[in-house]
């Protein structure tokens, strides 16, 4: 896997960022135009820019802010008008870039043709004298505009389409190569992980605590493998897209008829792309980390070292919480993360937005005190455990299943259905009735004639038997037991039983036995008492209330 990831990483650097050196037939990728960078001095505000040619940088031209836009403008236009005549001429036709003086300036002409006139700002930005400056200018221009012409030969456009047939065959390649390793890769994940061996290392026995979590870890690697997999998938189609991109991007800035469409791909495309480069990071990044939680999760329970007969059970509910929260705290801080590199790809001095995050950040913390001890609170209970995801807990007037379990609150199912949300700080006292084990507490109202000693052989027959088969062995941890006659009720004798059993499994438990006692009673002619009231009249008033009604 390390490997997989090592080589789709290569590759994609390869198709997106490598360029092979500049010769006479393949240019540099041009560079992005910077920002026009502003100098500030006491009398004016210089800003500066540069001048390109198939979609080359020549060199570089200063203003002040108001004439820079007029000035760039009629440059590009000069020497674009300059560089066609020259092109279009015959091929012995000599370029002449020479240097005039006009009022102590230099001014470049080129063939004759005025071009701009080299100013003191312009020099500023070389940090040399305004004739030096005029000289590189001079150079810069004689070099390019011959390169230029000579791109347009037929023999060199041959060549670079030579050039460029040979980068999309390699592109079909590897675009091939990615697809049939993504293919296989796929194929590898459907097939079925074999089961986990029943023995430990040296073929020593693993221990029960370990065999029984083993549907723990089982889930946690299926959960890693997710991600795994779904990291895998992206960089595929991250390659795919640089090996496309990449290689067509680069095709263009082969020719001088298509150069300019690079340089405005990647005008236009600078900011979303760097905005995308941040997004999928923060994306993969999340992933690894989720996958990374698991496989210390998966590691830390497959050694035991943790693990008893009792807290087997009890850690598959924890492992889904402390995963849970682990996940969420981890997510929020990649986001923060991806959102402050976002801001910086994009230009923004970010330091000063730490300082006043800084001070919103204590504000908020004075004004949301209840935040602060819900998150306090709620690390307490995770840590303490005192319930977790998928137990069954009872807070004051409410109670249910625990369904999401964070910092800030807890999430309750009742038996109606109900989604009730109380905020960790607001928990105070809670029952938990699922924690590492539970208890049937069954009360069975038996008639004052029945056979008492009867009655109690039979409950304890049923729950032995009903302890003795398999279906029902794995959630009774004790074998049921009859406390005696518990009181006198209206309804008859109350006779008390406990069932200890598996967390949340009481209900089942207790259902069942309820089922089969009933028939066992039905059988034994034993009558489950009703609730009943015995009346008590005298005898002479029952005469007379008689004897009145008969003279009537």
């Amino acid at each position: 896997m390390r490997f997989q990831f090592l080589a789709i990483a290569s590759s994609m650097a390869i198709a997106v960022v490598s360029v092979p050196k500049a010769t006479a037939q393949i240019p540099l990728l041009p560079q992005l135009q910077a920002p026009s960078s502003v100098i500030n001095d006491s009398n004016n505000r210089v800003v500066t820019g540069w001048i390109y040619l198939d979609g080359r940088r020549l060199f570089q031209i200063a203003a002040s802010k108001a004439n820079f836009p007029e000035r760039s403008e009629d440059i590009q236009k000069k020497l674009q008008k300059i560089s066609q005549s020259y092109i279009n001429s015959p091929t012995k036709t000599e370029l002449n870039v020479k240097i005039r003086t006009v009022n102590d300036l230099p001014v470049i002409y080129i063939n004759d043709q005025y071009l701009m006139t080299v100013t003191s700002e312009d020099a500023g930005l070389r940090e040399v004298d305004i004739r030096t400056s005029a000289e590189q200018i001079k150079d810069s221009l004689q070099e390019d505009l011959q390169k230029a012409k000579q791109e347009r030969q037929t023999q060199s456009l041959i060549d670079q389409g030579k050039i460029a047939a040979g980068i999309g065959l390699a592109m079909i390649v590897m675009s091939w190569g990615v697809y049939s390793w993504q293919r296989r890769s796929k194929k590898d994940l459907l097939h079925p992980i074999a089961s986990q061996p029943t023995r430990g290392p040296l073929n020593s026995p693993i221990s029960p605590a370990v065999a029984a979590a083993q549907p723990i870890t089982t889930q946690l690697n299926q959960r890693q493998k997710q991600h795994l997999q779904e990291v895998k998938r992206r960089l595929f189609e991250l390659t795919q897209a640089g090996i496309w991109g990449g290689g067509s991007f680069f095709i263009l800035g082969l020719f001088p008829y298509t150069r300019p469409f690079q340089v405005g791909i990647l005008t236009a495309a600078q900011f979303p792309l760097r905005l995308g480069v941040v997004f999928l990071g923060t994306y993969v990044a999340i992933r690894l980390t989720y996958a990374l939680i698991d496989r210390f999760t998966t590691t830390l329970i497959s050694s035991g070292a943790l693990l008893t007969p009792e807290s087997s059970e009890r850690l598959q509910l924890r492992v889904s919480t402390f995963s849970g929260v682990t996940k969420s705290i981890a997510t929020g801080i990649w986001v923060g993360v991806g959102f402050l590199l976002a801001l910086v790809s994009l230009g923004i001095d970010i330091v000063p937005l730490l300082a006043g995050v800084s001070l919103v950040g204590v504000a908020v913390s004075l004004a949301s005190q209840n935040l602060i001890k819900d998150a306090i609170n709620g690390f307490l209970i995770i840590l303490e455990d005192q319930y977790a995801l998928g137990d069954v807990i009872s807070v004051g007037d409410v109670g249910g299943l625990v369904e999401n379990l964070n910092l800030r609150m807890t999430q309750l199912r009742d038996s109606e259905g109900r989604l009730i949300t109380i905020p960790n700080s607001e928990i105070k006292v809670v029952a938990n009735l699922s924690s590492r084990w539970s208890r049937a507490d069954l009360t069975i109202p038996i008639a004052y004639q029945a056979d008492t000693e009867q009655a109690l052989k039979l409950i304890e027959t049923v729950g032995s038997q009903m302890n003795q088969e398999i279906q029902w062995q794995s959630q009774i941890l004790e074998p049921p037991q009859v406390l005696g006659i518990d009181q006198f009720g209206d309804r008859g004798l109350i006779i008390r039983v406990w069932i200890k059993t598996q967390p949340l499994k009481q209900w089942d438990v207790a259902r069942e036995f309820r089922r089969r006692l009933k028939v066992a009673l039905d059988q034994a002619e034993i009558s489950i008492s009703v609730p009943q009231q015995a009346i008590w009249v005298n005898d002479d008033h029952l005469l007379n209330f008689q004897g009145n009604g008969k003279d009537n």
